[in-house]
């Protein structure tokens, strides 16, 4: 099965594209073919247009928190809230003051929602897919899972995908899977190196940080049982991309192969329709917060 790990951004360009890695997996060794630069959404929608079979971790949230959903009268699925929020929002700016208007009428402290998978990371806490500002995970929803949608990608327990046709003539023309996931790079990258900064700077110690990055996953060193295999030019490239994108699609890839191994894709029977889930999140998530609050992170 081919893999995908994506490292998205909600205003793509030459210089901040969505970052896309390439992947094979045999047993428990997950080959690196290459990474990828998509510069616009126009590009990331041709690569979403690609024939299957491949199963994909994309680093943006699948679905909003169900409190903001029901307050709005959104839907009862995360297809449903997302082409009902496109409906009345034509445009992320439209989606940011609906957001703004709701918090606006929240106690301090309630205005930036977060979804239970999103406190249900170990060691660290998910921005709130409601932000759009500062990180603006919420335009990367916006921007991004609507088009999972259009493309016809199946995205397990929130969307089937593209339709079976009624009377195939044979099953070689039945259309092949294209599976998306909801990936965090942050939850393996915390896993390898606690709470290190890898990224945005060409510093000495996050050029470090990457390395003992790349190392770890060339060894094994994870929960999730996989070794990547890197050349000698993908291990100095990943080290040397200083934004740390590159190394994001690739911890989404590695997330893409553990789940493409498991059951149901390794996604919890309790997962909320309208919010998704985050792969590898720990399935006995809480709704109330933890004694010690967890370190908080961030996408993008």
């Amino acid at each position: 099965m081919p893999l995908r790990g994506v490292d998205f951004t909600s205003a793509p360009s030459r210089r901040k594209p969505v970052t896309v890695a390439r992947g094979t997996l045999e047993r428990s060794v997950l080959r690196l073919e290459r990474v990828d630069a998509l510069p616009s959404l126009s590009a990331f929608e041709a690569f979403l247009a690609e024939p299957g079979p491949w199963t994909g971790g994309f680093d943006f949230p699948f679905g909003l928190p169900r409190a903001f959903v029901q307050a709005q009268g959104l839907g009862d699925d995360a297809a449903m809230v997302s082409a009902e929020l496109h409906r009345r929002c034509a445009a992320r700016m439209e989606f940011r003051a609906l957001v703004d208007r709701w918090g606006n009428t929240q106690p301090a402290g309630q205005r930036l929602l977060h979804r239970v998978t999103d406190r249900a990371l170990t060691g660290l806490s998910s921005t709130s897919p409601l932000q759009t500002r500062y990180v603006p995970v919420g335009f990367m929803y916006y921007e991004g899972f609507q088009r999972l949608l259009d493309a016809g990608v199946s995205v397990p327990g929130l969307a089937p995908g593209q339709p079976v046709p009624a009377a195939a003539p044979s099953p070689a023309a039945l259309p092949l899977p294209r599976v998306a996931l909801e990936a965090y790079p942050a939850a393996l990258a915390h896993e390898l190196i606690g709470g290190r900064s890898y990224k945005n700077s060409d510093a000495a110690d996050r050029l470090i940080a990457r390395k003992d990055i790349v190392d770890a996953l060339e060894q094994g060193r994870t929960a999730l049982g996989l070794r990547c295999r890197f050349s000698h030019a993908q291990r100095d490239d990943l080290t040397a991309d200083a934004s740390g994108d590159r190394l994001d699609a690739v911890l989404c890839l590695v997330q893409a192969a553990w789940a493409s191994t498991r059951p149901n894709f390794g996604l919890p029977p309790e997962m909320d329709p309208v919010e998704g889930w985050i792969l590898t999140a720990g399935a006995a998530a809480k709704s109330t917060a933890p004694a010690t609050p967890p370190a908080r992170s961030r996408r993008g």
